[in-house]
């Protein structure tokens, strides 16, 4: 489709002719949010591809809002914006193959989210077709006439309508930037530090600590044909400032005073500069991975401060436990069990944070897909038991379903799924996804 007008033939099209319509913009879900699914009363499905929509419509430079197309890729995306002075700052580690509209449909978060908010921070309002006709959000800046109902559009998986514009909240682009790293012997250390420069109101970009295996695993990838990994296991924060010079001198000043008081070492700029030059580069690896037997993915979720040490132990062990007990390898020798299992934060707020795992095994070539599944159950089942969320900013899709109901609660999914009746009685809009 090209037009709102072509979305909601298409919408009419399939539900006379019980078909499934798949929105689609760079498919790069990574919980199966647009697997070709239909139902057992639907006939085939039909992906729209949503990346001829693509335009700027208007921006408003009063208000610092734009309206856009929801297909256009995050590149473009800012190529337009900044020649116009301005910036969404939204910048998921998808970015060169993910699209506007899939950011708000699964509520992501960029890696600057501390300073630019994930997509319901700055997502102000949408069109959306729907079997019932064009549903246009509230575009207040704030209301009290009940419920914001455009809040739940966000994250909603193209399960209540196909968006057709958004309307979101900008930034001037920062005039200067500033990204350094730091050096904890502990974990828990940085976690202290993370959490005071979040409680403090300092406005950083990010804040991004990766444990001690995530670290390392990094830094031999980078040493390989040097002089070996490290010897010393250090967990490496990296803190990343953007804005006017002088908010930027401030606020690296008083992130860098937390962290010294909680035993951080400075390490100098050249680690945050490295890390942004190749910010986008790390699910290159994933294929060169897989050519070579490994399997890698990743799970993440949020917790309370209170929280963060014990969701990361019990996690760690739980992936740690499942590689173990289905191990992969051509052999099945003492070795093939075991596997690289790492974690960091980021996406901090004065209540919590996110932790992000990732995870690389020796893939079983006779039953892999069991093999993942196995260890993809242990690792969700031991953030929920563990008190956080079956995802921060991946989405639900059809991997995190069989959590939703232990999420939000067996009345919170009888709401979600009266609300897709309501809408769209026939289930003709992504079905199998977000609720079943």
């Amino acid at each position: 489709p090209e037009t709102e007008d072509e979305v909601l033939a298409l919408i009419r099209f399939a539900e006379a002719e019980h078909i499934a319509l798949v929105p689609f913009g760079g498919g790069s879900s990574v919980v199966g949010g647009v697997n070709a699914v239909r139902t057992s009363i639907q006939r085939g499905v039909v992906t729209l591809d949503l990346t001829h929509m693509d335009a700027i419509l208007e921006i408003d430079e009063q208000s610092l809002t734009a309206r856009i197309q929801p297909g256009i890729f995050g590149p473009a995306l800012e190529e337009k914006l900044q020649a116009k002075g301005f910036t969404l700052g939204h910048y998921p580690q998808s970015f060169e193959f993910s699209t506007l509209g899939g950011w708000i449909a699964h509520r992501g978060a960029g890696q600057q989210s501390n300073k630019y908010g994930k997509a319901e921070k700055w997502f102000v309002s949408a069109r959306l077709a729907t079997p019932q006709g064009v549903w246009s959000t509230e575009s207040y800046p704030a209301s009290a006439a009940g419920p914001r109902l455009g809040s739940m559009v966000v994250g909603s998986e193209g399960t209540l309508g196909v968006i057709t514009e958004a309307t979101v909240r900008l930034h001037r682009v920062p005039e200067t930037r500033d990204y350094r790293g730091y050096l904890f012997q502990e974990f828990y250390k940085g976690v202290a530090a993370a959490r005071e420069i979040a409680q403090a109101g300092i406005p950083v970009a990010m804040v991004r600590l990766s444990d001690a295996d995530e670290t390392y695993f990094f830094a031999a990838m980078q040493m390989v044909g040097a002089e070996g990994p490290p010897k010393v296991r250090f967990c490496l924060m990296l803190v990343g400032i953007e804005g006017e010079p002088a908010t930027v001198e401030a606020a690296t000043q008083a992130s860098r005073a937390i962290i010294e008081r909680n035993g951080g070492m400075h390490a100098g700029e050249s680690f945050g500069e490295k890390w942004y030059a190749s910010r986008f580069a790390s699910p290159y690896l994933r294929d060169p991975m897989a050519d070579r037997g490994i399997g890698i993915d990743t799970v993440e979720t949020s917790t309370s401060w209170a929280n963060v040490m014990n969701l990361h132990g019990v996690t760690i062990e739980a992936i740690r436990t499942a590689i173990a007990a289905n191990p992969g390898g051509e052999t099945g020798g003492a070795n093939s069990g075991d596997g690289v299992v790492m974690a960091h934060l980021s996406h901090s707020y004065p209540d919590g944070a996110s932790l992000y795992f990732t995870f690389a095994f020796a893939r079983d070539l006779d039953a892999e897909l069991n093999q993942w599944r196995a260890i993809k159950t242990a690792a969700s089942d031991a953030i929920l038991a563990g008190g956080g969320t079956i995802s921060h900013h991946h989405g639900v899709g059809m991997d995190h379903l069989p959590w939703m109901e232990a999420d939000k609660g067996p009345v919170g999914v009888s709401v979600l799924k009266a609300i897709k009746d309501q809408i769209d009685p026939k289930g003709v809009l992504n079905p199998g996804k977000l609720i079943g």
